[in-house]
């Protein structure tokens, strides 16, 4: 990296966040020191209709490390697989396994690159130690929404316990939002882990009424409870974009607004042409569901050890190397992913795309 191109971000505490490096000064049309952070102050754009947004992996390097390098080649990939926008610290990130200043850092990081071509957002609004109250939750929003993200993403099951009524939810979530600054634009993540709270309608209805929220990342699995929702978000700023790959095509067709799962960290552009196309032309859109629907357990193999060994084979400097998954890419698994690639380049053909790959590969030289 190039001196001067970095500054060193500082913690609300005053100590350097380990020398990782933030901001890139050429990606950057402002920038701005706020609560001792460095804010990213691109315009950022708003969160539309009708796409893809990949939730984004974080690469590392053999030592574990994050390689900031591979995560800018990253970033530009997703960019020209088409994508609408950015989940750039959600689960597929490893959020519970990087540190509260690892997270800033790779959204800082991403939102430098994305350069304001793309909306991003993120989750990992964590309380570091003691209870998550209200008031906790609601300080950790503030210091996520100061790095200039559009919209911080709040994990459902944050707020309460797994066994707790959606009463208790409601009451929880009543407060946090009395306490969040109303300029701060805000999401929801069906985050499967540690345990998954999916919304009701009733809550869906709730959150998309208080007009604060933005984004929706459903995971449900479940098209009736899908249709519900659409139901209950329609007409207000809520968008919802279902992470399951199956029930897709028909909830595009029902009025979800996009993708955002894990099939777009091998193949974004197949999504976003679906999320896009579906309507101009159905049949061949029927097809590509099927093609996605198929494939899923190639995707998810070994996640996300497989997905990042797909990207190194094919260009990116990114490693097999996770932090929650310490499984190994075995013989079959290459095999498996390069007889997924020879039908992914027929595909590309078919639906007229260029390889985001050719792209990401070319912003190295």
């Amino acid at each position: 990296m190039r001196t001067g191109a970095l500054r060193l971000a500082r913690s609300r505490r005053g100590k350097a966040l380990h020398q990782l490096p933030l901001i890139q000064e050429a990606n950057l049309n402002r920038k701005e020191k706020r609560n001792g952070f460095i804010r990213v102050t691109t315009t950022q754009p708003t969160i539309e209709t009708a796409g893809s947004w990949p939730v984004m992996l974080t690469p590392f390097a053999a030592d574990g490390r994050i390689d900031w390098h591979a995560l800018d080649v990253l970033t530009d990939w997703y960019l020209a697989g088409d994508s609408q926008g950015l989940f750039a610290a959600c689960l597929s990130s490893e959020i519970f396994q990087l540190t509260d200043e690892e997270r800033l850092a790779v959204v800082c990081r991403v939102m430098s690159r994305a350069g304001g071509r793309v909306p991003v957002i993120a989750a990992g609004a964590f309380v570091s130690g003691g209870e998550c109250t209200p008031a906790a939750l609601a300080g950790a929003v503030a210091r996520l929404a100061d790095t200039g993200v559009a919209a911080v993403v709040i994990l459902t099951n944050q707020l309460v316990a797994a066994e707790a009524p959606d009463d208790a939810w409601l009451t929880f979530a009543e407060d946090l939002l009395a306490r969040i600054d109303g300029r701060i634009r805000l999401g929801l993540y069906e985050c499967p882990v540690p345990h998954k709270r999916v919304l009701s309608a009733r809550l869906t209805a709730w959150a998309a009424g208080t007009g604060r929220f933005d984004f929706l990342k459903d995971t449900c699995c479940d098209f009736a409870q899908i249709k519900a929702k659409l139901a209950a978000l329609a007409g207000s700023p809520l968008r919802l974009y279902n992470a399951h790959t199956a029930t897709l095509l028909p909830s595009l067709r029902t009025g979800a607004h996009g993708f955002s799962g894990i099939g777009a960290n091998l193949v974004p552009h197949l999504y976003a042409w679906l999320c896009r196309q579906h309507r101009a032309d159905p049949a061949l859109a029927a097809e590509l569901q099927v093609f996605l629907t198929a494939t899923y357990p190639v995707v998810s193999l070994h996640y996300p050890v497989a997905a990042k060994a797909y990207l190194g084979l094919h260009g990116l400097p990114v490693l097999p190397v996770s932090r929650m998954n310490g499984h190994g890419v075995e013989t079959g698994d290459l095999a498996a992913l390069h007889a997924f690639h020879n039908d992914v380049l027929v595909w590309e053909q078919r639906l007229g795309l260029v390889s985001p790959f050719a792209a990401a590969v070319a912003s190295r030289r």
